[in-house]
C-alpha cells in the first residue's frame, strides 16, 4: 500500500507568508499628523507673533539701545549713561514728573471714584439699564480729538459754555486753560469724561455679580446704604477695584493726548508738561532721540517696579 501524499497548504508556503509588521515610530507619526491637521492654525499664529514682534518687541529693544547711544547724521555711537545724565539735569525733567504725579492723583480722585459711583447709580435702576449703559459709554466711542475739541470749546474764555454759565449765575469768569492753577484740573475733567465709560461698565458687571442674599442679610442687621456699600459692595469688588486702580495709574502716568490738544502740551508756565510730552519734545522738537529713549526707559522702570510691588502685595494678601 502506498503512503498517502501530503499536499502543502498555502498558509504554510513561505511565498505566501505575511510581511513583517513595521515597528512604530514613537511620537513621530502623531506629531506629523497633528502638525498637518493644525497647519493653518500654526500659520495664523506665526503671522501674529511676527507682527507682534515687529511692532512691539523690536521698538522696545530699539528704545533700550537708543537710551545708551547718540545719533548724529544717521550714525549711532555708544555714550553710556550720558543721556540719562542729560535728562536728569534738565530743569523740565522734575517739573514734568511733578505735573504727571499731580495729574495721576487728580485722575484717581475723579476718574477712579466717579465711574464707580456712576455704576452704583445705574445698578439701582431696574428698567432702562441698556440705555444708561449706552449713554455712559458713548464718550468712549467718540474720537479723542473730537472730544478734546468739544472741551476746548467749553473752556473758551470768550464764548465758552462754562463761562456763559458763570455769567448767568453772576459769578466771576475763569481762564480754564490759560490759568496755571486751573489748567491741569481742566485737563483732568476732560480726560475723566472721555475715559470713564469703560471703567463704569466693568464696575457695573462686578456689582451685578454680587449675590442679593448678602444685601438682604445686611438689611436684616440694620445696615443702611453706606454701610452696605462699605461692608458688602467694596469687599465683593475688591479684586476689580485693585486691578482697575493699577491700570488707571499706568494709563495716567502716560497721559499725552489731552494736554497736548487742550494746552499745546506745555500749558501756561509749563503747568501741563507731562513726562510723555517731554519725551515727545526731545524726539521731535530737539531731535535728541537718545534723551527721549532714556526718559522713556526711566518711565518704563518706574511703572514696572510699581506693577511688581502691586503683584507682590496682592499675593501677600491672598496668602
Amino acid at each position: 500500500m502506498s503512503a498517502p501524499s501530503v499536499t502543502p497548504s498555502k498558509a504554510a508556503s513561505p511565498r505566501h507568508s505575511p510581511p513583517p509588521a513595521a515597528e512604530p515610530v514613537p511620537g513621530g507619526g502623531r506629531f506629523a499628523k497633528s502638525l498637518r491637521r493644525n497647519l493653518t492654525a500654526h500659520g495664523f499664529l506665526i503671522g501674529a507673533v511676527l507682527c507682534f514682534a515687529f511692532f512691539s518687541w523690536y521698538p522696545m529693544v530699539r528704545q533700550f539701545l537708543l537710551a545708551f547711544q547718540k545719533t548724529e547724521s544717521g550714525r549711532s555711537t555708544w555714550v553710556g549713561f550720558d543721556n540719562l545724565v542729560t535728562v536728569v539735569n534738565d530743569p523740565a525733567f522734575w517739573q514734568a514728573w511733578r505735573n504727571t504725579l499731580l495729574f495721576t492723583v487728580l485722575a484717581l480722585v475723579f476718574g477712579f471714584a466717579v465711574p464707580f459711583l456712576v455704576a452704583l447709580v445705574i445698578n439701582e435702576f431696574h428698567h432702562g439699564q441698556g440705555y444708561l449703559r449706552l449713554l455712559v459709554y458713548l464718550p468712549v466711542m467718540l474720537p479723542p480729538v473730537a472730544s478734546v475739541l468739544l472741551f476746548k470749546y467749553l473752556y473758551d474764555p470768550g464764548y465758552g459754555l462754562l463761562n456763559e454759565l458763570l455769567r448767568f449765575l453772576h459769578l466771576p469768569e475763569q481762564q480754564w486753560l490759560q490759568d496755571p492753577d486751573l489748567s491741569m484740573l481742566s485737563v483732568v475733567i476732560a480726560s475723566t469724561w472721555m475715559n470713564m465709560g469703560g471703567a463704569a461698565l466693568i464696575y457695573l458687571a462686578a456689582l451685578q455679580s454680587i449675590p442679593g442674599e448678602l444685601y438682604e442679610a445686611a438689611e436684616l442687621d440694620g445696615a443702611g446704604l453706606f454701610r452696605k456699600i462699605w461692608h458688602v459692595t467694596i469687599p465683593q469688588t475688591r479684586l476689580i477695584l485693585s486691578l482697575m486702580l493699577l491700570m488707571q495709574i499706568i494709563a495716567t502716568m502716560q497721559v499725552f493726548v489731552e494736554p497736548f490738544l487742550l494746552t499745546g502740551g506745555a500749558g501756561p508756565e509749563g503747568s501741563t508738561t507731562t513726562v510723555v510730552h517731554l519725551i515727545y519734545q526731545y524726539a521731535f522738537n530737539f531731535n535728541n532721540y537718545g534723551a527721549a529713549a532714556a526718559l522713556g526707559l526711566l518711565l518704563l522702570v518706574l511703572l514696572a517696579g510699581f506693577s511688581a510691588a502691586y503683584v507682590k502685595l496682592s499675593r501677600a494678601e491672598d496668602e
